[in-house]
């Protein structure tokens, strides 16, 4: 039985995704497919696996055995690919945002995961979204949840923090060796749960006519409700349509430059450590190369850095 691992990110469509796979599970469960996602693993599954208070290696010894029974178990029903969803085995967006770096413990944490799983897992899928809108995205969840809205030079702060996707995949390698890495651009797979499943894991997937999106981050005119309804200063959030974005001209740039070189970085080979998907829908190379350079190097990071990002 193949095992695959789908740990996240937050903020990159995880909820939707799962919600998908559950409406389908019936028809991917008869395809061979079978699914953990959130309603099973945060159920006491994976209950010990991560150290708490009170909580030390008996805990996480019987997480294990718990495990690998249902591993067996799974197998015994027929499973040949079993994949796993829950974006808390990166860390959490309360944890990124008090650091403010990019999940500094996942790989502390995936490693007492490959542990549990004896080192069973095949794949390990990252979606990673551009900087400035996760970051964006996951400072409103976190204004939505209670957090106080950040100022000027704590957005600044984000935005220069050298932590990026490029670490949390080496980070992610450091932990499991073993297992094939795939990164998944959320711009590529946010509306397409079919198509993201299919990437994933090799597996035919059901289309829905209107895929749903769920757990958004609240618009800059809910923040403001927010706030009013906390008896907070609405301003602090500008009165504007659409989305919430704290970061000025300069960090937003920051921001965008960083993504650009992860995504250079993960076109370019990512030094043998994982995969970039880069069309969903592509599932085979073609016959011939395309026309233009065959051959890339350094002399050509200064063209890379001009192209133009997706605002």
């Amino acid at each position: 039985m193949k095992v695959i691992l789908h740990i996240g990110a937050h903020r990159t469509g995880t909820m939707s995704f799962q919600s998908y796979i559950r409406r389908h599970s019936k028809e991917l469960r008869d395809d061979g497919l079978g699914f953990w996602g959130p309603m099973r693993t945060h159920k006491g599954l994976f209950a010990g696996v991560q150290p708490t208070s009170g909580f030390g290696r008996t805990a996480a010894r019987r997480a294990r055995g718990r495990i690998l029974l249902n591993l067996k178990k799974a197998q015994a029903q027929g499973v040949e690919t079993l994949l796993v969803s829950d974006e808390n085995m990166m860390g959490s967006v309360r944890m990124n945002l008090r650091k403010s770096r990019l999940y500094p413990d996942i790989g502390e944490r995936l490693a007492r995961y490959i542990w549990a799983f004896d080192q069973r897992i095949d794949k390990i899928v990252l979606s990673v979204r551009a900087l400035d809108h996760f970051w964006a995205s996951s400072l409103a969840y976190g204004v939505g949840r209670g957090h106080a809205v950040p100022d000027a030079a704590r957005c600044l702060g984000i935005a220069r923090q050298p932590r990026t996707w490029r670490d949390v995949v080496l980070d992610v390698s450091c932990a499991a060796p073993l297992a094939q890495i795939e990164v998944i651009p959320f711009e590529m797979s946010a509306d397409r749960p079919d198509l993201m499943l299919t990437a994933a894991t090799g597996h035919a997937a059901p289309r829905d006519a209107a895929p749903e999106w769920l757990n958004r981050a609240p618009t800059a005119a809910q923040l403001r409700d927010i706030l009013a309804e906390r008896g907070e200063d609405i301003d602090a959030v500008p009165d504007t349509d659409g989305r919430w974005n704290p970061f000025d001209t300069n960090a937003r740039a920051a921001l965008r430059e960083a993504y650009a070189d992860d995504m250079h970085w993960l076109i370019s080979g990512a030094n043998g450590l994982a995969t970039l998907t880069e069309e969903l829908d592509q599932t085979r190379a073609g016959k011939t190369l395309p026309h233009g350079p065959y051959k890339r190097g350094l002399r050509h990071d200064i063209e890379e850095r001009r192209m133009a990002q997706p605002g």
